[in-house]
């Protein structure tokens, strides 16, 4: 089978090589899945570069995250075991950990409804506890993390800020339903913020960027607020002041969604049938920008990398090489 794998860190378009490889053997509790549709996530990025909390052995195969096949046919999502990732033909997972690919939505778009989404949903019920009539405010809202947080908080009856990098990014944001959009290359996020909420700020923060963006959040954030850490696309990760936090009465929360397949995975099973019934009626859908080849997928990741993208770009290997549309 062809598959890419990593045989030195560093960027993903510099160190992922197509190469011809046997099949992976499942071990004890694995199953060995047919990849349908691999979503590419800023893990992978960051895998690539050595800079992620999971570091496989080298080499490996990047892709977190796919819809898959079974050998009797069943279409599943999966978040694929190490090092035998789903930026290849073939992939492995275990079989505990499979969830039903929902009916209502085609194999790129059912890949993508699973880390992002599981995320969001954990970030904003589980966490925050995002009450329906509140403000949410959503980092990156264009991007693949952040349009789902934004799709969840409409679903929850709040009223959503997004804050983007572009003009091209604020249209994708309003088609997304965002109440408010920000840029924050030609806007003042926090003035921004504080005149849409008529300078109250806004209840919940969804931040998977860091740096500059959560020094934002604190200046926005309303009292009893909460601010959800999901991850650090910006590269740079903040020092909280938690003499601000008291000053100001409101909590940061951090969310790492893989902990629930090991602490609680009974309530990732139910997040996915929340999941699946809102793909069902529509209120939810992966925005998928990008559907790319096999052969194209380490440019693929080198996009989403260099945050370029909008939504999600996902790598389809029974496309011809060439076709990505």
């Amino acid at each position: 089978m062809q598959a890419w794998q990593v045989h030195e860190n560093g960027e993903p378009s510099e160190v992922m090589r197509l190469q011809d490889v046997e099949r992976p053997t499942p071990g004890d509790g694995q199953v060995l899945l047919k990849v349908r549709a691999a979503n590419i996530n800023f893990p992978d990025v960051l895998m690539c570069r050595g800079h992620y909390q999971v570091r496989p052995p080298l080499p490996f195969t990047p892709g977190v995250e796919i819809c898959g096949e079974t050998e009797d046919g069943r279409r599943v999502l999966a978040t694929p075991a190490l090092p035998y990732g789903g930026l290849a033909e073939y992939a492995v997972a275990d079989a505990a950990a499979l969830l039903p690919a929902p009916e209502s939505l085609d194999d790129a778009e059912a890949s993508a409804l699973h880390i992002g989404y599981q995320t969001g949903w954990f970030g904003l019920h589980r966490r925050a506890r995002l009450e329906a009539g509140e403000t949410l405010l959503v980092h990156a809202a264009a991007g693949g993390v952040g349009s789902a947080a934004v799709q969840l908080g409409k679903a929850a009856g709040a009223t959503v800020i997004g804050v983007v990098g572009g003009a091209d990014k604020a249209a994708v944001a309003r088609e997304l339903g965002c109440d408010v959009v920000i840029d924050r290359r030609s806007e003042d996020v926090v003035s921004a913020v504080k005149e849409a909420t008529g300078g109250r700020g806004a209840d919940v923060i969804y931040d998977p960027v860091g740096g500059e963006a959560y020094t934002q959040s604190t200046k926005v954030v309303a009292f009893e607020g909460r601010i959800v850490v999901v991850g650090f696309a910006s590269g740079t990760i903040p020092s909280p002041g938690l003499n601000h936090a008291l000053v100001k009465n409101y909590s940061i929360l951090g969310l790492h969604w893989g902990l629930y397949n090991t602490k609680n995975p009974k309530l990732v099973q139910h997040c996915h049938e929340q999941l699946t019934e809102l793909a069902a009626r529509g209120v939810v859908k992966p925005l998928v920008s990008e559907r790319a080849p096999l052969d194209g997928a380490a440019a693929a990741v080198q996009r989403v990398a260099d945050g370029v993208t909008t939504g999600r770009v996902v790598v389809v290997p029974s496309l011809e090489n060439g076709a990505a549309a």
